[in-house]
């Protein structure tokens, strides 16, 4: 197991992570939400071997209100390296305001591959497959192999915010704002 990442090295997978293909759906208003990720990054030791990682992230509105003292981002199934990439972004004045109400991560079990051949062509394979395949959940990303929860929270993340303007029309549209 690789060491979880100090604050350069989040920095960088904030830097170097894009999102190659979004989702064709946002986050829920009123419920929960899961994208199935296909994560592609270079190892940083072997010339020419890319990982290729896939799984499922959910995010979960908290189900239960509690005191504000309480309220945080709980993680399940991620490595320290993300909550480390939480207390960056909380140092930074980065946090995204919905965090003050809470909010659950959950990360299934991840599986991977090593392939030998260059990123460019990986990418391409897999999007090609992900645009035969038509799944409205799936996202791929591009990001560093050794922070890659990093940028699979950084997707989430980024995720929940284009899916305000969505939410707060829910919101209105049921007489809640």
């Amino acid at each position: 197991m690789t060491q979880p990442p100090n604050k350069d090295a989040i920095q960088y997978a904030m830097e170097n992570t894009q999102v190659l293909r979004e989702p064709d759906r946002r986050i829920d208003t009123f419920g929960n939400t899961g994208f199935k990720f296909i994560l592609i990054s270079e190892l940083m030791d072997s010339v020419g071997k890319i990982r290729v990682r896939s799984g499922e992230v959910v995010a979960e509105k908290p189900q239960i209100i509690t005191p504000d003292a309480y309220k945080q981002v709980q993680l399940e199934g991620f490595d320290e390296e993300a909550g480390k990439f939480l207390a960056w972004l909380k140092d930074k004045g980065l946090e995204p305001v919905f965090f003050q109400y809470g909010f659950i991560f959950r990360r299934t079990e991840a599986s991977e591959e090593v392939i030998t051949d260059s990123l460019e062509a990986v990418k391409e394979r897999v999007l090609k497959e992900v645009l035969r395949q038509d799944d409205p959940m799936q996202a791929v990303i591009e990001g560093v192999d050794d922070a890659w929860e990093v940028g699979l929270l950084k997707f989430a993340i980024d995720m929940i915010e284009k899916s305000h303007e969505i939410n707060q029309f829910d919101f209105k549209r049921r007489g809640l704002l």
